[in-house]
């Protein structure tokens, strides 16, 4: 059974990239394409865990996924075009791969993988060609993710808040106090102290947030109340100066990092963990093969 925090933390459709070409698709990236709505992680070839590990981890942890191998890297013990095809033999629907590579000097070897890939393997994500000038790979991959929506159900990524993260502003009687629960580039949730005497899409002036140790203040309008647990949620939508929904550009820019920051750090040091738990079984000897529980109690099998 997930606890509530690993459950946070697993929800939402991810999109992983499976040993990329940095000089292609640079890390920064990422960041850029959580801005529109897209959560994303880079997976690499190390010496702690095998990668054929990893990748089954990720598969059996976060559910909804899409996977996009970069082939042309070179990982010892992976023939890539075996690996992807037993890949999608074993797991079907269960998770979306797609396949990046340089771009090929001439179009019958991009025909010829896109064949292999697309239809003698059947794939769903997609068979992508990168350029060589990197600045054009990220609106040809948004463009792809899109296809795949890569977001989901959400329209922005979510992230928890920890438990210093307060909310505060001037009701009719005084000072409110609250504390944040979540937080997107367009929305957060949070809890008061007092039931708000505050009506429906009524607008909240210099509300003063802090999430995680980032301090802000905006503007914001009440757009849903409901009860939880015994206590009331209440959900703001961010408004700007112009009056307009969103977050003025510069505090948007700063809440993107810390939002990528939150999301990103709780996600690696929850594959981190079962990467470590794979790494401590694999490496022991009682076992000719080795195995790794899961959270339902099953066995999951992983070989040398």
């Amino acid at each position: 059974m997930l606890d509530e925090s690993t459950k946070n933390i697993i929800e939402g459709r991810k999109t992983f990239f499976i040993v990329p070409d940095t000089a292609l698709f640079p890390e920064s990236y990422l960041e850029d394409y959580l801005a529109r709505g897209y959560e994303t992680y880079i997976i690499n070839d190390d010496r702690y865990c095998p990668l054929k590990v990893k990748i089954d981890i990720i598969i059996h942890t976060f559910t909804d996924s899409i996977l996009f191998f970069y082939i042309d890297t070179v990982v010892e013990g992976i023939e890539w075009h075996t690996y992807i095809r037993d890949l999608q033999k074993r797991y079907g629907e269960k998770v979306l791969i797609g396949v990046l590579y340089a771009k090929r000097p001439n179009e019958d070897q991009k025909k010829r993988l896109e064949k292999y890939y697309l239809f003698d393997v059947g794939i769903q994500g997609g068979c992508i060609s990168l350029e060589f000038q990197r600045t054009k790979n990220f609106a040809l991959i948004d463009r792809v993710m899109f296809a795949n929506q890569a977001s989901g159900r959400r329209k922005n990524v979510r992230a928890i808040c920890d438990n210093n993260s307060k909310v505060n502003f001037m009701g009719k009687n005084g000072l409110i106090k609250g504390t944040v629960l979540d937080v997107s580039l367009s929305h957060f949730s949070c809890t008061f102290d007092i039931p708000l005497d505050i009506k429906l899409y009524e607008k909240v002036r210099h509300i003063m947030i802090n999430v995680n140790g980032f301090h802000f203040s905006t503007d914001a309008i009440l757009l849903m109340q409901r009860p939880v647990h015994n206590v009331t949620l209440y959900v703001f939508v961010f408004a700007n100066a112009n009056g307009q929904q969103g977050l003025d550009p510069d505090i948007q820019s700063r809440l993107l990092q810390k939002i990528y920051q939150i999301v990103n750090d709780r996600v690696k040091a929850l594959m981190w963990e079962k990467f470590d738990a794979a790494r401590k079984a694999l490496n022991n000897p009682a076992h000719g093969r080795a195995y790794i529980p899961t959270d339902d109690g099953d066995i999951q099998d992983y070989y040398r």
